[in-house]
Formats: structure tokens, sequence, C-alpha cells
């Protein structure tokens, strides 16, 4: 038999550990957020042993610049770095992160100095290029949050986040450069890495994740698998954690067949996000770097918050209402044609069959309705609207029954 005594032994031995467990997560949150803190430019230097081809059409140039002590050592980040040829006052600027096998790409710089932009593509896994290290390398990317068992700041994620917030800290400082006008793009893991970011420098102009995002622990893919158990990325690390205070207007910007990050937990992350939104769900897109690059969306949502200081297509409202769904949206772009983007499959939503069917349009003004019946097997929707080569989205919905919400 248990005494009373044992009992009450056996929780008050239980209750510091726990209180030691949430403790931890406290301490590490901390200084995770502190990493907002970093706000003073970057010393920079030219990297002499990088061969960059010159272009004429641009000023781009290859850098390290002072990254965080790693390991006890000290670290520089890599970069390429340019500036529109030419040039009247200041500039509006943005910093790019790589995906998963990316580095530094000067053709990503340069595809934003054409359009007017400073920008800075880094290196987040201590590489010159893809597989080439250099003399004072940070961490490299241990498969998903693989080192969360080391300390916080020789953790991969931690590097990538500081890496990012002083490549902001950089551009900002730059006397060519507008430094309430700088924004971020991060594709894939570099996705993952925005998401993360805008939580913590509340000093972008405006963000765009492009496929990665948070909300991945219960993700039915290799997200899922590595992440359902780790405490780590779901008490520290998951962007989910700070979202609600990214205030920044942000695009989301992904396909429906994307199967490394699910529609669902993409929306439970743009849906978390305290600013104005933009979502484009491009369908067919694929991923990779080149394929978000070729489109026209990331350079025309930055310039019109640039402009303007909001997204220049919004959903307003989405309802559903006797089996047809019916979507309004705000654009101060003309918006020629509607579509409705459907699933009648179940699962991972990368690994459904997506159909694209015509909506009903009506335009007033600068208001676009779209609507269409939804077909009595679908099991999620969106809608899609068409201005010249520019793809806007409705938020991703699931199917459960009829619903009449309202986003104003």
């Amino acid at each position: 038999m248990i005494r009373f005594k044992t009992i009450l032994v056996i929780v008050f031995s239980l209750a510091p550990a726990n209180l030691v467990f949430s403790q931890s997560f406290s301490a590490q949150l901390g200084k995770v957020e502190a990493l907002g803190d970093l706000t003073n430019a970057p010393a920079f230097q030219e990297a002499k042993d990088f061969d960059l081809e010159a272009d004429p059409s641009s000023d781009v140039r290859a850098i390290y610049y002072d990254g965080l002590d790693w390991k006890g050592k000290p670290t520089k980040v890599f970069a390429i770095l340019g500036l529109p040829k030419e040039r009247q006052g200041k500039v509006p600027a943005i910093v790019l992160v790589h995906g998963g096998g990316g580095k530094a790409f000067p053709e990503w710089v340069k595809n934003w100095t054409d359009r007017g932009y400073a920008a800075i593509s880094m290196s987040v896994e201590g590489h010159r290029t893809t597989r080439q290290s250099h003399a004072w390398p940070g961490p490299e990317r241990d498969g998903i949050y693989h080192d969360s068992s080391e300390p916080l700041t020789d953790q991969w994620m931690y590097h990538a986040v500081a890496d990012t917030i002083l490549a902001n800290s950089l551009m900002r400082s730059l006397p060519e450069v507008d430094a309430s006008k700088v924004g971020l793009m991060g594709i894939s893991w570099g996705g993952v890495i925005t998401s993360t970011v805008v939580g913590i420098d509340d000093r972008f102009a405006f963000a765009i994740p492009t496929y990665g995002c948070g909300d991945l622990a219960t993700a039915a893919n290799q997200y899922g698998r590595a992440l359902g158990d780790n405490d780590v990325y779901q008490n520290v690390w998951d962007p989910m954690l700070r979202l609600d205070k990214a205030t920044m207007p942000m695009l989301w910007f992904s396909w429906p067949q994307d199967k490394h990050f699910p529609m669902n937990h993409f929306a439970a992350s743009y849906q978390a996000a305290a600013g104005d939104r933009m979502v484009s769900l491009v369908p067919n897109m694929r991923h990779g770097h080149g394929p978000p690059w070729r489109r026209p969306e990331s350079y025309a949502f930055a310039n019109s918050v640039i402009q303007t200081g909001r997204p220049w297509c919004t959903q307003t409202t989405a309802l559903v209402n006797d089996g047809r769904a019916k979507v309004r949206f705000n654009s101060t772009k003309p918006i020629e044609n509607g579509v409705l983007v459907w699933t009648a499959d179940v699962g991972v939503t990368g690994l459904r069959k997506w159909v694209e069917t015509p909506a009903t349009l009506q335009t007033d003004g600068l208001t676009a309705t779209v609507s269409a019946d939804l077909p009595p097997n679908a099991t999620a929707w969106f809608m899609n609207v068409v201005s010249g080569d520019l793809i806007a989205s409705s938020d991703y919905q699931s199917v459960t029954s009829d619903t009449s919400t309202s986003l104003d």
C-alpha cells in the first residue's frame, strides 16, 4: 500500500522539474526576443576572396559582415550587396533569405536592383557558395531543428535569425537607403526564418514569407514527424509564438501543391499575423528559388507597400451560403478574372489534386467580388483574382459546413 506521505513526496519531487522545464523555455524565449536588439550596423568588408563577375547595369559587390560568436569563435556572414545603378535620393531596400541548399544569390539581388531597390542576399549556412565554406563560418542547418539539444546560442536558427536582423541593420545604415523602407523576403527555409524574424524585429517595412511558415509540429509530413516531439521548436522557435507581434504588411506567397508547407499550416500562420496581409497562391508554381523570382507578385507587393503603405489587393469578406462561395477583395489594380481553386481530396494539401473552375466576377470601383458554386465533394478551396500577370488569393478554406465569416 502506498502511504499518503509517499504520494506527497512524489508530487513535490515532480513539481520542481516541471517548474525548471518552464523556466528554461522562458529564458530561451527571452534570449530569442533579445535578438531584436541587434540594431547597430555590423562592420563589413569586401570579400576579396570571391570572384564576382562585374555587371555594368548594377552596383553589386561581395562582402563579409560580422555575425555573432558561435561556440566561442567569431563569425562573419558572406553576402551579396547591391544598389541600383540609376538612383535619385534614397532608395527602398530588401533583405533576401535563401532556402535549404541555397546561398547568397547575385541574380536574386539583381532582380531587385533592376527594380530600384538596394538588396542583400546572405548565406545563412556558413557558406560562400552552396557548399564552399570560408574562414569564419557559423553553423550549418542540421536537418529540421535537429540541433535543438545544443545550447540555444549554438543552434542554427538562432544564428540565422541574428544574421537576418543584422542584415537589416546593415542596410538601414547605408547612406543610399531609406531606413524606413527596408523589407524582407525568404524562400522555403528562408520563409521559416522570415516568419520567425517578423515577430522579433519590427523595423521591417514589409515581409514576404514564401512557402515557409510556422505551425509545423502537427503537419502530416516530414515536418510533423521531426517536430511533433520537439519541445524546443514548440516552445521556443515556432513562429506562431510571436506572429501576433508582426504588424508590418505581409505577402504570404506559395502554391497549393507545395508538399513541404501544407496550406492549412500556411493559413494558420498568416491568420496569426497582426498586420495587413495579402495572400498569393499560384497553382503549379513549383517549389524552389527560381519560381518566385520569375513571377511578378513579390515585386508588385513591395512596390504597393512602399508607395501606399498597404498591399495592392486584400480579401475583405469570405462567405459560403447554400453551397455558393463568395469572396470580396479590395484592389487598387483592375481585376480581370476570378477563379475558384478547389480539391475533393483529403490528406496533405500538397499531395491533393487541385482543380481550377471559372468564377463570376463583379467589380465596383476598388471592390471586386468573385463567386462560384462549390462542388458538393469539395474538401478545401480558395479564390484567385487576376490582374495582368498578377495573382491574388483569398484565404485557404477547409470545408466542414456552410459558413459565413467577415474579415473586415
